[in-house]
């Protein structure tokens, strides 16, 4: 027979044994974003870019791109940004603007068939989050009606036209005043940067083989305003936006991160596209 004290040695061996596995079970499915991909969500022609670099390029047109991102968390999907309302697809002409300044957006791909082409339906959304309600980036919101909306307080409370509401009363929402790590483990998480609108907010993504990455939002619209640190003409602060721009690259400087530029289409035509991706 074996000795008692070999037996409970025995027992504690494989007791260790078996910790041990499941701590490697758990090692293997570590929580945090597991892919990001990048979907286009508009493309268009700037009339006059003097409005977003004030005394640089007065006059001249520029090609613009409006971009949305879909992340892949272990918790579930979490969509940043909504883009160009889908529904301008069918516009030949595109979607111009009062102003011809700005710019005529066209949408070259719906924002439906890119989530279809990898799978995904809108109600896989979990969770979402705008950088800020400007058209360009709220037009497909309410296709997540079941998703949890993640927006600054300052911009869920800033009078829209005609003192209308942002965003539909019904969509849940959870409101925001400052910084949001969104799945309580660091892998996402809201950064407050307003001064282009009150309550402009980034994000920042940190992917296990890409490390971190910034999605500016309108925080800068592009590669030479982020270097010049210049501010567009019809944002709500130039105070606030130049601090905004200044906590990016102290978040940049900490993370060893990258910054991604909504807008620029120099940098995105150099990225991978959906149905590609990050990880």
């Amino acid at each position: 027979m074996m000795p008692r004290i070999t037996k409970i040695k025995l027992a504690l061996a494989v007791a260790t044994l078996a910790l041990s596995g499941h701590t490697a079970v758990a090692q293997s499915e570590k929580p945090g974003v597991e892919k990001l991909y990048i979907m286009n969500c508009g493309e268009g022609v700037a009339g006059d870019i003097g409005r977003w670099s004030p005394g640089v390029n007065e006059g001249q047109s520029m090609d613009f791109v409006d971009t949305c991102y879909l992340i892949k968390h272990s918790q579930g999907w979490f969509l940043w940004d909504t883009g160009i309302p889908d529904a301008v697809a069918a516009m030949p002409n595109g979607l111009a603007p009062a102003d011809p300044k700005a710019v005529t957006w066209k949408r070259p791909k719906t924002l439906a068939a890119q989530l279809e082409q990898i799978g995904v339906k809108p109600a896989d959304i979990k969770a979402m989050g705008v950088s800020h309600t400007h058209p360009d980036h709220i037009g497909n919101v309410e296709m997540f009606p079941q998703a949890t909306l993640y927006v600054q307080k300052a911009e869920y409370d800033w009078p829209g036209a005609n003192n209308e509401p942002r965003f539909k009363p019904s969509h849940p929402v959870e409101l925001l005043t400052g910084d949001k790590d969104v799945f309580g483990d660091g892998s996402i998480t809201v950064l407050s940067t307003p001064g282009h609108t009150p309550g402009h907010q980034s994000l920042l993504v940190k992917l296990p083989k890409t490390g971190a990455v910034v999605l500016s939002g309108d925080a800068v619209h592009f590669k030479s305003n982020w270097e010049n640190r210049r501010v567009p003409v019809n944002n709500v602060s130039k105070d606030q936006s130049v601090a905004s721009m200044q906590k990016i690259a102290d978040t940049l400087d900490k993370e060893k991160g990258q910054l991604w530029i909504n807008h620029d289409k120099a940098q995105r035509d150099s990225q991978k596209m959906s149905p590609e991706f990050y990880d």
